[in-house]
């Protein structure tokens, strides 16, 4: 059964840098893509970054696109995502979930398993 561990969040200035993990245990990281989301109060659930399992590469969407980097240590089974010029819209709380397919999606109905968040506020 994948287990996951967000952690890294906490409070940024704007225009401020975050870096969050997602420990991976359970699981061959090989194996499943890896995706990150957020969920603002009172708004759907977005994805932010994602890395296929196949073959590392990885996939954003537009809204975050040269701002959030994510990458993948198999052997540490850790999946990170590097937030740089945070806005006052990233606040969110921040998921890390998998998906046993080849290639990730940023729809979180694609993912089967999910860590319990990790809070993100970028606030002067």
């Amino acid at each position: 059964q994948p287990h996951l561990v967000e952690s890294g969040g906490g409070l940024v200035q704007p225009g401020g840098s975050l870096r969050l993990s997602c420990v991976a245990s359970g699981f061959n990281l090989d194996l499943y893509s890896i995706g990150w989301f957020r969920q603002a109060p009172g708004k759907e659930r977005e994805g932010v970054s994602c890395i296929n399992s196949i073959d590392g590469s990885p996939n954003y969407p537009d809204s975050v696109k040269g701002r959030f980097t994510i990458s993948r240590d198999t052997a540490t089974k850790t999946v990170s995502l590097q937030m740089n010029n945070l806005k006052p819209e990233d606040t969110a709380v921040y998921y890390c979930a998998a998906d046993w397919e080849h290639y990730c999606s940023h729809n979180q109905k694609d993912y089967t398993d999910w860590g319990q968040g990790t809070q993100v506020t970028v606030s002067s």
